[in-house]
């Protein structure tokens, strides 16, 4: 059973009512609040439970010199990267282009090669997309806003 089974068996009535155009607007309106929430949990380095992300791995002391590295993520969590959409029946956050490789890779904990030379590598398990409970609440605060 789904845990939003509950959640979608109370709201399927009041978006049913709405007409094909009205629930595209809703469904691009929940899209883009979620791509929001997605994109604060990720530069927070947490998972959508709570938990934060296991760190990376220690880089040598004699990298390469002047080379500052970045917070994981910072890139893929901008809006070229990360699309938001509203559809007649769903509101899709998802990655595009060649970044939805690398976030499939870690959001799952796949094995991938960081560059063609190298063995392959196994990548914890980083959950970058998902839904936590105040994720739940706004869905359901913007679905009764609409209806006032």
């Amino acid at each position: 059973m789904s845990d939003f089974k509950p959640f979608d068996d109370k709201l399927a009535g009041l978006i049913g009512a709405l007409s094909p155009a009205a629930r595209r607007k809703l469904a691009a309106e929940i899209a883009k609040e979620l791509r929001k929430s997605q994109q604060q949990r990720i530069k927070q380095q947490k998972a959508p439970d709570g938990t934060p992300y296991k760190a990376r791995k220690r880089q040598p002391l004699r990298g390469k010199s002047g080379r500052i590295k970045r917070a994981m993520f910072q890139k893929l969590r901008t809006a070229r990267y990360m699309k938001a959409s509203g559809r007649n029946d769903a509101a899709v956050v998802e990655f595009t282009g060649k970044v939805q490789r690398i976030a499939r890779i870690h959001q799952y904990g796949l094995k991938d090669r960081p560059n063609q030379h190298s063995q392959d590598l196994q990548y914890p398990e980083r959950r970058l997309l998902g839904f936590s409970q105040e994720d739940k609440h706004v869905i359901a605060a913007l679905i009764i806003k609409n209806f006032r």
